[in-house]
């Protein structure tokens, strides 16, 4: 078998750097984002509801019909055979 050298694999990191990672309590890697938002960016933000962002995808692009097809079947909202 072949080792995994996935850095994001807490296997293959020494100890030291996942004891560390451990005392941040789950905070090592949100250092931004919206909750560190200035709470008047935030509100700016949440009352634009929801069209703040572009989106990930093209609008009729086959990378979004093939990602709401999976988000419907993963949710169970799939067509039975």
């Amino acid at each position: 078998m072949a080792q995994n050298t996935n850095p994001g694999n807490f296997a293959n990191r020494p100890k030291e750097e996942v004891a560390e990672i451990a005392r941040k309590g789950g905070q090592a890697s949100h250092t931004g984002g919206f909750a560190s938002m200035d709470p008047d960016k935030q509100k700016e933000i949440a009352s634009m509801g929801g069209h703040a962002s572009s989106g990930s995808f093209e609008k009729g692009s086959e990378k979004a019909k093939e990602a709401g097809r999976k988000g419907g079947l993963a949710s169970g909202g799939g067509a039975s055979e």
